[in-house]
This record gives C-alpha cells, sequence and structure tokens, in this order.
C-alpha cells in the first residue's frame, strides 16, 4: 500500500507519497520501541523533561515551515496552522515540567513502622493513532505525556498527514534516544497492528473506528482511550447578548471548515430561532472564505471530495426535507471546497440535528423554554462539548450541571480547549480517561502500592 497525501486546495499537488508499514514493520517496531523503553523509563524524570524541553525549542525554530506544511497538506487556514504550532510548543514544555510533579502518596502503615506508599510507573509502549484535522497538536498532545511519564511511542498519523508527521517526528527525535519514537504510516491495517501489540493505546477519529480500536484494546487486556467526535449544541437564551452570540458561534461551526470535533453543529434557541438564524447567517457571510494561505481566510477547503460531497448531500436533503438554507451548502473552490451553511425549520430528527458531519454546516431549531433546550442539546449520542450564551448567572452556573457533554462553555464558543485541562466527553463521544493536562497521566501510568517493612 502507498500512502499519498494531496493538498485539498490544490489537489494535484501531492506533499507526500510513501509506503505504508506492514504488520511486520509494526512487530519490528514495536520490538525496537520495547527495548528502547528499558532505558528510557530508567531515566530520570529531569532528563526526560529536557529532552521535551529540547524538542519545544526544537519545533518553535521552524514554526513558520511548520505552519505552512499545515496549510499545505490539510487545508487549515494559516492564522490557526500558527496557533497550532504555538500550541504544540506549549504542550510540549508543559510536559516537561509536568514530569517533574509529585508521583504518588504516603499512606499510613497499619503497624505503625512501615513506609506504605503509592509510586506511578509507566505502561510501556503507547500507541498512538492520531487525525488529521490537527496534525501537531493531537499527536504532540498524546506523544508528550506518554514520553514524559517514560513511554516509548509508536505514532500512525492519519492518512491525509503523514507528511507532517514525519516532520514533527524529525524534530523531536533529534532530542530523544534511538526508537524512543517511530512512525508507523498507513491506513486500517497499519492501525490494527498497532493496536495488538501496545501496552496502552489512545486514538482520535471516527465512532466506527474508535468502538473496533476499544474492542481490540479490551480484549488484549490493555488500557485504551478513544475520542470520537461530537454533534455539539450552543443553548442560546433570550437574555444573551445576540450579536455576540451569533458571532462567537459562526466561528465556532465554520472555523477551519467545521472540521473540528468541537465545532457548533446545532443551535437551540429559546424565543425567536428564524430571527437568530438570520442574524447567524451573517456573520457566517462575514467570515473569510477562499485560499487558507491569505491571512484573513477563515475557512477554506474540507479534506477530501467525499467530505465535500457529504456536507453539500446533507444540506440538499435537509432542504427536500422542508428545511430552509439560509446561505451556503454548495460546493465552491478552491479545491475541495464548501461554501458555509446555515440551515433553519430543520425537520425533528433529522440527521442535521442527530449526525456529525464534520464540515461547515450548522442547524438552527427553536424551544419553547429553558428545559425543551436543554432536551434537545441532550437529544443525542455524542456528548462532547456544549456553550450556553446568557447574560444571567444563575443560569450560567445551573445548566453545565444539566448539559451531558464532557465540556461546557458559558458565553463562549465550543470551539477551542487549554491543553493543561482535561479534555473529553460523555456518551459516545469519548471512551476512557481524559487527555491533557495532569489527567493524561491516568492513561499513561499504573499505580504501584509498595510497602517497606523494617
Amino acid at each position: 500500500m502507498t500512502v499519498i497525501s494531496r493538498s485539498p486546495q490544490d489537489p494535484d499537488d501531492v506533499v507526500l507519497e510513501t509506503g505504508a508499514a506492514g504488520r511486520e514493520a509494526v512487530l519490528a517496531a514495536a520490538e525496537r520501541a520495547r527495548t528502547a523503553y528499558a532505558s528510557w523509563a530508567a531515566t530520570p524524570a529531569s532528563a526526560r523533561g529536557a529532552a521535551l524541553t529540547a524538542a519545544a525549542t526544537a519545533v518553535e525554530a521552524v514554526a513558520d515551515e511548520l505552519a505552512a506544511l499545515v496549510v499545505r497538506e490539510v487545508g487549515k487556514p494559516v492564522v490557526e496552522a500558527r496557533g497550532e504550532v504555538a500550541r504544540a510548543v506549549g504542550i510540549l514544555r508543559y510536559y516537561a515540567q509536568a514530569a517533574l510533579l509529585p508521583e504518588g502518596d504516603v499512606l499510613p502503615a497499619p503497624d505503625g513502622r512501615s513506609l506504605l506508599h503509592t509510586r506511578r510507573r509507566p505502561r510501556g509502549v503507547a500507541g498512538l493513532l492520531t487525525p488529521w484535522n490537527f496534525p501537531l497538536a493531537i499527536p504532540v498532545w498524546k506523544a508528550a505525556p506518554a514520553l514524559a511519564y517514560g513511554n516509548t511511542v509508536l505514532l500512525k498519523p492519519a492518512e491525509e498527514a503523514p507528511a507532517c508527521a514525519e516532520r514533527l517526528a524529525e524534530l523531536l527525535a533529534a532530542s530523544l534516544p534511538a526508537d524512543v519514537l517511530t512512525v508507523l504510516q498507513g491506513g486500517g491495517e497499519t492501525g490494527a497492528a498497532v493496536v495488538g501489540v501496545a501496552d496502552v493505546v489512545s486514538f482520535t477519529g471516527s465512532e466506527a473506528v474508535g468502538a473496533v480500536v476499544r474492542r481490540a484494546a479490551a480484549e488484549r487486556g490493555v488500557p485504551a482511550q478513544c475520542e470520537m467526535g461530537g454533534q455539539n449544541a450552543s443553548v442560546v437564551l433570550p437574555d444573551a447578548d445576540l450579536d455576540a452570540a451569533a458571532a462567537a458561534i459562526a466561528g465556532a461551526a465554520m472555523g477551519y471548515a467545521g472540521q473540528k470535533c468541537t465545532a457548533t453543529s446545532r443551535v437551540v434557541v429559546v424565543g425567536d430561532a428564524e430571527a437568530f438564524a438570520e442574524r447567524l447567517a451573517t456573520a457566517v457571510e462575514a467570515l473569510g472564505f477562499g485560499d487558507p494561505a491569505e491571512a484573513g481566510t477563515a475557512l477554506g477547503p474540507v479534506i477530501s471530495p467525499q467530505a465535500r460531497d457529504a456536507v453539500v448531500g446533507a444540506v440538499a436533503e435537509a432542504e427536500k426535507a422542508g428545511a430552509r438554507v439560509l446561505t451556503g451548502g454548495t460546493a465552491s473552490g478552491p479545491g475541495w471546497a464548501v461554501a458555509p451553511a446555515v440551515v433553519a425549520r430543520v425537520p425533528d430528527g433529522h440527521r442535521l440535528l442527530r449526525e456529525e458531519v464534520f464540515g461547515p454546516v450548522c442547524a438552527v431549531v427553536g424551544a419553547p423554554d429553558v428545559d425543551a433546550a436543554v432536551a434537545e442539546a441532550n437529544a443525542v449520542r455524542h456528548g462532547l462539548v456544549a456553550a450556553v450564551f446568557t447574560r444571567d448567572l444563575a443560569r450560567g452556573l445551573e445548566l453545565p450541571a444539566r448539559l451531558r457533554t464532557g465540556m461546557v462553555k458559558v458565553n463562549a464558543p465550543t470551539s477551542g480547549v487549554d491543553f493543561h485541562a482535561p479534555f473529553g466527553g460523555t456518551k459516545s463521544s469519548s471512551y476512557g480517561p481524559r487527555e491533557q493536562g495532569l489527567a493524561a497521566k491516568e492513561l499513561y501510568t499504573e499505580t504501584a502500592t509498595v510497602t517497606i517493612t523494617p
């Protein structure tokens, strides 16, 4: 198998063509990683942290090059691409310091004289399966804690973003011992082989593939963490600053062509939903749409012709079912681009209200009161993030407890997360421990209880 990466804004531009790692290649890489693990796990935490700090410096030194590569390979607007590089640098530096934090607890000994304590130890070889939409940040937010806590890493990036993964690995490898971090290119067969040899697995991608990954890991008895998307709602209450809410939701729904698991897919309006939909459409039309290399662009193409057709088809299907398309929803250059769509009057139960389209389309529906709005926001099998827009402090404090999502924003867009805070969802959005922040230690280490008796 050959992995071919094409620029979504210029499909004739082949970014990278490389061979896929078969099962035997994955097994060989895992053996090398297991051998390297013995010395890497025994390396002092300060030295592991220093390696990550050096990696951060190396990434920062070529920030412009990396941002340009992200733009070229996955069509991310250049301003967001620069932000992603800066985020990768910040994550590396964060975990360089996190490696030095306390690793256990001292507990009262039953005999009053022994030392009873806990320690955290790395799990071994971490198998990381990452998506294309954050081709630097997600590999780093998985690999950095895995490495900081003493694991070695097998990274299987998405087929759409092999060049970003290769360049990132080159930069990190300069400060790491041999075989501590290995990139394995390929598709589903390669990913399955990685899951089949790893001691701990972290996956970000589709719900269907995530279900396969977690079952495979469970059958082997290894811990797994899976992030599998969202169908995120923003709830707009009548007392909200409607202009500010529309601007925030427009960016959250359409930024990077809606290709974020935290993108707003649905808006539930308590009050005049039609009027708010008009306001939102105006805000969306004001966004820069075009060449992702231009600084004023907020959204360019989607990742593939299949993604483009899925968005266009979903919007056309909703319109045929009686929905009103206020703007967008048609194929439009450059490359595989789709004009961002705002859709109102979507029939109850339509897939725009229940399924993740993963593109620049947002559905607006009304609700008679707050209780109905919460019920509509919760009426999906996903539960990643929700937003509430209100000036009422009581509502702002109350609704996060009622919305069945792993993250809730009040007067802020659903998109955008802090790398030092736990990241993850409920229901079908997530499986296993949280990612990012200090929560990552739960996945990449295990607890050992130690008793020392004089």
